[in-house]
């Protein structure tokens, strides 16, 4: 299979998904902000809780992944944040600029790239990844999201606690700890399993609704320094994360990838849940353009990170 088909593979099916969505927000007036509140509490609880359930990795190796994750996530909100001031991003905008620069699409666009360049570690690995970013996506991601929207740091933290996925999460890690995961032919397993499976395709219909009504000539002129940002300066500093950290060269690379892949959907969900209505371009304008910008220009920027990757000269 050619480098070509493998990128035919992972994006066609995810603009395939998005393009409907876009179709039938403009022949039908469809309201996002349910979507949204449906994936946030009930589907992507489910899809978080059985991949960590599930995932083949673990130890040492999952323990210096999830540092790396978190000191990406951290070190892109600190350059995006003060990229957003530099640029004069307007308050209403700011923290959807972040979200959009900082969380790649590491999932449903990241796990199938993943699996095509490096087999089966590549899939384990980016599914770990998605785990360790959900968790900072529901916490630091959602505070980004709401702090427009809420009075305070705490009234955001108050809100952060409130998300299922919190406990879904402790709910995978105690049930592994204790060795008490049903088998995955169990229907709860599998239940769960089909729960979360619905996750992806959700998002990325609500993602083709959004794009529908979003004013492009305004936003797309705003959300070019965060894709710039999400595009060349993501992989560098996961470069930079990545060779001291000491992870695997198979898993190290992967990693690089994941945190390189477009910027991601849930944040779109998010700033539809906590954002608040303004004036010109609204946060899940932002957002939503700021993803279709990244995930065509994508096809183009990985496959150079892949074939560098692939050949050693980089990690």
């Amino acid at each position: 299979m050619s480098l070509l088909d493998a990128l035919t593979q992972a994006v066609l099916p995810v603009l395939a998904i998005a393009t409907a969505g876009y179709l039938l927000g403009r022949i039908r007036d469809v309201a996002v902000e349910p979507l949204a509140t449906v994936t946030i509490y009930v589907l992507t609880p489910a899809l978080v809780f059985h991949s960590l359930a599930t995932t083949p990795i673990g130890g040492e190796t999952a323990v210096r992944l999830a540092i790396g994750v978190t000191a990406f996530t951290i070190g892109m909100v600190a350059i995006a944040s003060a990229v957003a001031r530099a640029v004069g991003q307007p308050d209403g905008t700011r923290g959807a600029m972040v979200l959009a620069s900082t969380f790649p699409n590491a999932g449903n666009y990241g796990i199938p790239m993943a699996a095509f360049a490096f087999g089966s570690v590549g899939r384990s690995t980016a599914i770990l990844y998605i785990v360790f970013q959900a968790v900072l996506m529901y916490t630091l991601g959602v505070y980004l999201a709401s702090r427009g929207a809420v009075a305070s740091p705490r009234e955001a933290a108050i809100e952060v606690l409130s998300l299922p996925l919190v406990y879904a999460l402790a709910a995978a890690w105690l049930a592994r700890a204790f060795a008490v995961v049903p088998d995955a032919d169990t229907a709860a397993m599998e239940a769960i399993q089909l729960t979360g499976d619905a996750a992806i395709p959700v998002m990325l219909i609500m993602l083709g609704i959004q794009l529908a009504n979003t004013s492009h000539g305004a936003a797309l002129r705003s959300a070019v320094p965060a894709s710039s940002l999400k595009l060349f300066v993501a992989p560098a500093v996961a470069l930079l994360i990545a060779l001291p950290l000491g992870l695997p060269t198979g898993v190290g690379r992967v990693f690089v990838l994941s945190c390189a892949m477009p910027a991601a959907v849930t944040p779109l969900m998010l700033v539809v849940e906590y954002g608040t209505d303004r004036e010109g371009v609204t946060a899940p304008e932002f957002v939503s353009t700021a993803i279709l910008l990244t995930t065509l220009a994508s096809t183009v920027t990985l496959t150079v990170l892949i074939a560098l990757l692939q050949d050693g000269v980089l990690v």
